[in-house]
């Protein structure tokens, strides 16, 4: 019985797995908006009926495919730290960096259903946050150990933010100061402009040698957070 079992749940995993590679491919194609269960039964030979028992809405393989995307950039930003763990704050943060540039370059069109325009008509789940979180807590992991050990330079807080800036701390960034989180936030913000900019075209015929811009823009960013030149 258990190797029934067993067959029937790898059978499961294989046909969840080549739904999800059908609908990045209408991702690619057509758009997360345009993306249709029925479309994606016809292209693998499926009847409706028997996608739905994977999927049972469209929002259901959405959120499933969002899932993957931000652990997918998540790992490869976590892989960044583990390598640089040892090295100086900063290129410990310009290599998170330039990981996750790597993955939008390599995964354009699941960039875009993450950090691109919202779905119409789609509302995420609870189930996003903490494959969400997970680029961002890596930017934190790297602060967090500059703070505990080299220290940090505060960046200037306007008084009128601070209490903002003391609730995102309290939020998700605990064990930093108010100075920083606010820093951070800002600068996570710029860094999903500048890989938009790059991957949606709006840097052609103004920034050629982009490898070199993106890693001093990077090294911008870790300045404006506080952490150490070197």
């Amino acid at each position: 019985m258990s190797t029934v079992r067993g067959a029937r749940e790898r059978a499961r995993i294989e046909v969840t797995a080549a739904i999800k590679d059908e609908a990045r491919r209408q991702l690619a194609a057509e758009g997360a908006a345009k993306l249709s269960l029925r479309a994606v039964a016809r292209e693998l030979g499926m009847v409706s009926s028997a996608l739905y028992r994977y999927f049972p809405s469209r929002d259901d393989l959405l959120t499933a495919l969002i899932i993957d995307a931000y652990d997918s950039v998540g790992a490869a930003a976590e892989a960044a730290r583990a390598r640089t763990e040892d090295a100086p704050p900063r290129q410990s943060w310009i290599a998170v960096c330039q990981a996750v540039r790597s993955w939008a370059l390599a995964h354009p069109h699941e960039y875009a259903l993450i950090y691109g325009s919202p779905v119409p008509g789609y509302s995420a789940p609870q189930d996003t946050i903490g494959p969400a979180a997970r680029v961002g807590n890596t930017f934190i992991a790297v602060l967090r150990a500059a703070y505990a050990g080299r220290g940090l330079a505060l960046p200037p807080l306007p008084a009128d933010l601070r209490p903002e800036a003391v609730r995102m701390t309290e939020d998700f960034a605990e064990g930093l100061p108010p100075e920083v989180t606010a820093a951070l936030v800002a600068a996570w913000a710029q860094l999903v402009g500048l890989i938009s900019f790059e991957l949606f075209g709006q840097f052609n015929r103004v920034v050629e040698d982009r490898d070199t811009f993106f890693t001093h823009a990077a090294g911008q960013l870790a300045h404006a957070t506080g952490l150490p030149a070197i």
